[in-house]
């Protein structure tokens, strides 16, 4: 399923409004921006033969390996993939609840989880 670039911001909004609010407490510093596709550097970089493999991606420091030190930096950063995520969805719904799953997931590594971690944390 396919949407306009407004309704599915709309629904990243409306996403990050729902992730428990002990998680949306520790999200500082960090942006959360939609790109259509990961970019063919990208998809050579992770080592991936698609670019509808991707759905998101967290790039950043996680919070639990920063120091005293760690200021003045530029924002962490989860980008979410529009294209990859629509392809893998048939609703609005669905896409919605895809939409919340890789938001919890990428906030996951943001917060320094292992995957074991992040799985508990996706299942809730």
């Amino acid at each position: 399923m396919k949407m306009s670039r407004r309704e599915f911001e709309n629904l990243v909004v409306s996403s990050i409004k729902e992730i428990p609010r002990v998680f949306r407490e520790k999200m500082e510093n960090i942006e959360v921006v939609i790109e259509r596709f990961p970019s063919n550097e990208l998809i050579s970089e992770m080592g991936l033969k698609s670019p509808y493999k991707l759905l998101g991606l967290y790039q950043g420091i996680p919070l639990n390996q920063r120091g005293f030190y760690y200021g003045n930096v530029l924002p962490d950063k989860i980008t979410l993939f529009q294209g990859p995520i629509e392809s893998s969805c048939k609703s609005r719904k669905e896409i919605k609840g895809k939409i919340k799953e890789v938001i919890l997931h990428e906030l996951g590594h943001y917060l320094g989880l292992d995957d074991s971690m992040i799985g508990v944390l996706e299942e809730n």
